[in-house]
């Protein structure tokens, strides 16, 4: 295993961060001061420096888990020299609960000398960096989930500009799938036909920035995010020219798209939900009465 990793020198300027934030939360492809990268024991009668092996809080995508969960170390101990050298070395969690799930980092480490501290390296992880795509949020996009994956593997090596365009792509693809779904939440409560009428227009409308200005008066409160209409806020971030930003900026841009895309799914599943619910509730009490 060789990477730039093997020739870089501590620096000052490098990020610190703990080892439990580091593996948690840095995509791989980062050098990061750790200021507890090593503990000083003794597990076979020699003192000496080893990996910290901290707990970690992870997703476990196993179906008795599903959600956070507790992940332990089970490599063992990994004994840290001390040198010049970085010591490449495979780590593996499992989690505590199903027993079942693993995750597994590439890792360049290099402890300084006589001292817990050093700097590692995340060549990648297995499974890959980031949470997991909601269900709900694939199923809204539908035709466009593998293009929305390569976006969010964009953002995952903190590649901005790649992840902006393809979200991008998604929402503008996808505009008359999101709009139809609004407008079944808007059937649903029974909105008044204009404001349906509205989304109508929009779906016929083939330019984007258009077809949202139509639709935004037709948004039902259930959808609002933080009081805003989930469009108008898509619609602010895709209008800016990616020619015109920073690679940051746009990865900025695009985990904002992501994280409004996830919400907007959630909001538009739990309305159609909460109505299903309470027209059935309300068919079981009258054929109760009857």
């Amino acid at each position: 295993m060789t990477t730039e990793a093997q020739k870089t020198t501590a620096s000052p300027t490098l990020p610190e961060a703990t080892l439990v934030d580091f593996l948690e939360t840095h995509p791989p492809g980062q050098f990061v001061q750790i200021p507890d990268l090593a503990i000083w024991a003794s597990p076979d009668g020699f003192q000496s420096w080893y990996f910290s092996q901290p707990e970690l809080q992870l997703h476990c995508t196993n179906e008795r888990c599903n959600g956070i969960r507790v992940f332990r170390c089970v490599s063992g101990k990994i004994h840290l020299a001390g040198t010049q050298k970085y010591e490449n070395e495979f780590v593996s969690y499992r989690c505590s609960n199903c027993q079942q799930e693993t995750k597994v980092f590439a890792l360049a480490m290099r402890r300084e000398k006589d001292k817990g501290k050093g700097i590692c390296y995340k060549y990648g992880e297995v499974p890959v960096f980031g949470p997991p795509t909601p269900s709900r949020l694939i199923k809204l996009i539908g035709p466009n989930r593998d293009v929305f994956l390569k976006g969010r593997n964009c953002e995952n090596q903190g590649l901005g500009i790649g992840a902006f365009v393809y979200y991008r792509r998604v929402v503008e693809n996808q505009k008359n799938r999101i709009l139809e779904e609004i407008k079944k939440v808007l059937e649903k409560i029974h909105a008044k036909p204009d404001v349906i009428s509205l989304l109508d227009q929009a779906i016929t409308e083939t330019q984007f920035s258009k077809a949202m200005g139509i639709a935004k008066d037709g948004i039902p409160e259930s959808l609002l995010i933080d009081g805003h209409n989930p469009l108008g806020l898509l619609h602010s971030a895709l209008s800016e020219g990616v020619h015109e930003l920073t690679d940051e900026e746009c990865l900025e841009l695009a985990g904002s798209i992501r994280v409004v895309l996830t919400e907007l799914s959630e909001r538009l599943s739990q309305a159609l939900k909460d109505e299903a619910e309470l027209t059935k509730a309300v068919g079981k009490l009258l054929n109760r009465k009857k």
